[in-house]
C-alpha cells in the first residue's frame, strides 16, 4: 500500500466516523466515489466519476445516481461542488480536527488545478452584513475565483 493510498484510507475512515456521528451512511459505492475524488488531482464531472467507477470498480452507475452521491457527499461536507465548472472535488479538510470555514476556490483557467483557501470570519461576516443590508438572500456563501495559478503564471 503507497502513502498516497494510506492517507486516502486514513480520510475514508474519519468520513465514515463523522457520517455514523449525524446519523448518516457512507455507503460502500458513495465510499468509492469519495475515493475516486480523493485520488484525482483536479476537479471531475459526474460523467467522468461514471467512467472512473466502471474502470476501477467494474461497475456501471447511472449519471443520475453518481449525482444523488455527490450530494449526499456535499451536504455531509465530504465534496464540495464548483458552480462554475459543474464539477466536484472532494473536501480538502475532511481530517482536519479545526473548525471549518465556508470554502473559497482559487481555479487555475489554465491548468484547472483548484485550491480551497478559508477568508478570516470577519471578512465573511463583514460581506454577509453588506449583502444582508441590500436585502439580498444569499443561496450560497461559496466563492470561485479564476485566475493563473503560481505554476502556470511563470510559464506566461
Amino acid at each position: 500500500m503507497t502513502a498516497h493510498e494510506h492517507d486516502i484510507d486514513a480520510v475514508i475512515a474519519t468520513a465514515r466516523t463523522d457520517c455514523m456521528t449525524t446519523g448518516q451512511r457512507l455507503t460502500e459505492k458513495r465510499e468509492n466515489i469519495l475515493r475516486i475524488l480523493l485520488a484525482t488531482p483536479q476537479p471531475i464531472s459526474a460523467y467522468d466519476i461514471v467512467e472512473h467507477y466502471r474502470n476501477d470498480y467494474g461497475d456501471s452507475l447511472p449519471a443520475m445516481s453518481v449525482y444523488r452521491m455527490l450530494q449526499f457527499l456535499v451536504d455531509n461536507k465530504l465534496a464540495h461542488k464548483l458552480a462554475t465548472t459543474n464539477q466536484f472535488l472532494a473536501c480538502s479538510h475532511i481530517a482536519c480536527d479545526h473548525e471549518h470555514s465556508v470554502p473559497q476556490f482559487l481555479i487555475c483557467d489554465e491548468c484547472h488545478r483548484v485550491q480551497e483557501v478559508s477568508l478570516r470570519k470577519e471578512l465573511v461576516e463583514e460581506l454577509r452584513n453588506s449583502v444582508r443590508k441590500t436585502g439580498f438572500r444569499l443561496a450560497s456563501q461559496q466563492l470561485e475565483l479564476h485566475g493563473t495559478c503560481d505554476r502556470c503564471e511563470p510559464a506566461k
